[in-house]
């Protein structure tokens, strides 16, 4: 197995452990409480936010980085391998939302966003008079991310569904 790989794996396996919470958290979004109408004649107590796939990208950063960097996200924005990265498959339009949470030394997860990746793209689209804050840091391994400041974005779509 080349480096590339076991590195693949390793940040794989330790996301991973993430999952379960994660399922947890945005699970409690994508279902509201049916009309009272379906509730008494079609036996309807709960209905899918979005009745499409909802494809759903997860990053969590390692315990450090929510007190440094408390309003960023970020997104794999090079590779060493030249491959494609999670932020040109999103802004080819792959995926719907993106959940983004912060890891505490406990295993467990802190701060997070749910956010929208269509107001994603919309804002990079449109720019408009206030630009979206965001730069882009490379680490020693060869992998570079590119981050974005949440307050920079516009109102409206909003950017993020829910947070916690």
């Amino acid at each position: 197995m080349n480096m590339i790989a076991r590195d693949y794996e390793q940040n794989r396996s330790w996301s991973d452990q993430f999952i379960p919470q994660i399922k947890h958290i945005v699970g409690a979004h994508l279902l509201q409480a049916a009309p009272d109408a379906l509730d008494m004649r079609q036996a309807t107590d709960l209905l899918m936010l979005d009745g499409k796939d909802l494809r759903i990208a997860a990053r969590v950063r390692r315990p450090g980085y929510a007190e440094r960097f408390p309003h960023q996200f970020t997104i794999r924005s090079g590779l060493p391998s030249g491959g494609e990265t999670e932020l040109s498959k999103i802004v080819n339009g792959h995926g719907d939302w993106m959940f983004y949470g912060h890891a505490n030394e406990w295993g467990g997860i802190d701060r997070w966003w749910l956010i929208d990746l269509r107001a994603f793209r919309a804002a990079l689209i449109r720019r408009g008079e206030r630009p979206i804050q965001t730069g882009e840091v490379a680490n020693p391994d060869g992998t570079r991310f590119r981050w974005f400041d949440l307050r920079s974005f516009p109102q409206y779509p909003p950017i993020t569904v829910c947070t916690g």
